[in-house]
């Protein structure tokens, strides 16, 4: 067999093979972009509602509670606050993606972005809520003796930030979805 007939061959046996990984058109991702960052402005945009509202509710209670350790627990809880802010719009605010990439250069920026906000989820109990603990514990020390709804409040409290971190943790798990579908395109 001639080595022109044996190239022949290889080539014909090459392109007959399946196509293992998809495509991908450049408008569909930059729709699939577009989506990325509607979702993470939205989510961005209710955790600075939660902060005003959080400061609205410990701003006063710093100045006007009458115990001095629920003083300084407002001020702490305050201070949580404004490092959750501070984390999430640093490390967690929407990119947008550049209108003059191309397809490869847009596909590596979308990863990108997805594996950042998957990775800001998946550290919310870092910087999301245990920042918000101190203050917490700080003003139930200044009710040493526990009643029922003192109680009651600390359970939902906990609950509410258990449901948080597993809401945080189920949406990270998405993104990973999406990262993985990503393989199919590169």
């Amino acid at each position: 067999m001639s080595d022109e007939r044996a190239l022949d061959d290889v080539q014909g046996l090459w392109q007959s093979q399946p196509a293992t990984g998809g495509t991908m058109s450049l408008d569909e991702l930059r729709l699939r972009s577009q989506y990325v960052t509607r979702r993470v402005s939205r989510r961005n945009l209710r955790e600075y509602v939660a902060a005003v509202i959080a400061a609205i509710v410990f701003g006063p209670m710093a100045w006007f509670a009458p115990l001095a350790l629920t003083r300084v627990g407002s001020v702490i809880s305050l201070a949580g606050v404004a490092f959750v802010v501070y984390h999430l719009h640093r490390h967690g605010s929407a990119q947008a993606m550049p209108q003059e990439m191309g397809l490869t250069s847009g596909l590596a920026f979308y990863r990108q972005e997805l594996e950042r906000q998957r990775d800001l989820l998946r550290g919310v109990w870092k910087w999301g809520l245990l920042p918000l603990m101190p203050g917490l514990i700080v003003m139930a020390q200044a009710h040493p003796e526990p009643t029922s709804g003192s109680v009651w409040l600390f359970a939902g409290i906990v609950a509410f930030f258990v449901l948080i971190g597993e809401l945080n943790r189920r949406a990270a798990k998405k993104i990973q979805v999406r990262i993985d579908e990503l393989e199919r395109y590169s």
